[in-house]
């Protein structure tokens, strides 16, 4: 087993545990920051140990594509190649496949598609993703699977859900015939139908993966929705393994994904909103391109203990953003990424102290209001 829970709240699902990738050793739960292509944008390897962040998250399909996995044999992994001595969770690309291009063919035993850099053709299987994954040399490998639109008709959500559980089979088959140090999660589906969310649950924890992964959720469905699957699937989940939600990365989601058990996060928005002038302080969400921040010589957030807080005037990165200077897009990133590192591990503590409602409350109050104004 790579996990064990810690504690738990008396009052909710949210609980605290421990998460072992090879002996790097997480405290759940815990945010990823997205590396899809071997970097998280505009920081590097140092940022991300300054941060203290020991798992991040990489993307097989565009791995796949660039550098390729030549290179990647060559190097000995992403882990080398990119010297990061933390841990790596990839996805599938499956997602990828299916949302980047418009000319893609569902078979049997995989997907046929065209590379959305330069049109050239691909076919991804259950088992030639492993074997990507295997040269990337992650410590969790997610398998292919089918994530259908949320507002798919029962036809289509039948057959991701059929799509999704004979490709599962077919990833632990594959995996199981050489396995070595790298872990396997599935992922089940289901769009916002509960009945074939836990069809889809029941088929994909009867399969022997290390972890599994809520697929298909905060992709465009109504928020009520989202909280409702949630909530109606926690208490069938297999609280002996870790349980992931895939691209998720709000204050309210991750709050929502907590107290229904949620131990794992990932998603690009700290660091897209980053580039795009909107911070997370402790006071709510900030627009840094906000022109009532230009005389300012106060911080971005004064409570932030972030090398960024501590020497730059909000101000002043308002300056940088408006003017596109790029090291805009670093400092706020590094601060987005300061920031929900905290906020997962105040999350962490309040479990701890039987406190979990209480700081769900207080950031759900700061979290759905508008902007902070100063």
């Amino acid at each position: 087993m790579i996990f064990r829970t810690t504690s738990e709240d008396s009052k909710t699902r949210a609980r605290t545990g421990i998460l072992d990738l090879n002996g790097v050793k997480l405290n759940t739960p815990v945010f990823m920051p997205v590396g899809t292509r071997g970097v998280v944008k505009t920081l590097n390897t140092e940022d991300l140990e300054e941060l203290e962040y020991s798992l991040i998250l990489g993307n097989t399909y565009h791995l796949y594509l660039r550098p390729g996995t030549s290179v990647l044999d060559q190097f000995g992994g992403l882990k080398k190649f990119m010297t990061w001595k933390g841990a790596l969770l990839t996805d599938s690309g499956g997602y990828q496949v299916f949302s980047l291009n418009s000319l893609f063919k569902y078979e049997t035993d995989g997907v046929r598609f065209q590379s959305h850099i330069d049109g050239s053709r691909h076919y991804f299987t259950p088992g030639s993703v492993i074997d990507v994954q295997r040269s990337i040399g992650s410590d969790i490998m997610m398998v292919l699977d089918d994530c259908a639109p949320f507002d798919s008709s029962p036809e289509r959500l039948r057959q991701s859900l059929d799509r999704t559980h004979r490709w599962a089979e077919m990833s632990v088959e594959h995996w199981e015939k050489n396995k070595n140090s790298q872990h396997l999660f599935g992922i089940f589906q289901g769009g916002i139908d509960l009945d074939s969310r836990l069809e889809s649950l029941k088929a994909i924890a009867s399969l022997p993966f290390d972890g599994i992964a809520i697929g298909g959720l905060s992709v465009g469905e109504p928020r009520k929705d989202f909280i409702r699957i949630l909530d109606g699937i926690s208490s069938h989940t297999d609280r002996s393994r870790p349980l992931y939600l895939m691209g998720v990365g709000t204050v309210p989601d991750i709050l929502d994904g907590v107290k229904n058990g949620v131990d794992m996060f990932d998603c690009v928005l700290p660091t897209r909103n980053a580039r795009n002038g909107q911070v997370f302080t402790s006071l709510g969400k900030v627009n840094l391109r906000n022109e009532k921040w230009k005389n300012s010589d106060a911080p971005m957030d004064p409570n932030c203990q972030c090398k960024v807080c501590k020497r730059y005037s909000i101000g002043y990165i308002r300056h940088l953003h408006h003017v596109g200077e790029i090291t805009a897009f670093s400092l706020s990133t590094f601060h987005n990424l300061f920031f929900m590192k905290n906020f997962l591990s105040e999350i962490q503590k309040s479990i701890q102290a039987g406190e979990f409602l209480e700081t769900y409350a207080r950031w759900k109050n700061l979290y759905e209001k508008p902007e902070f104004s100063g």
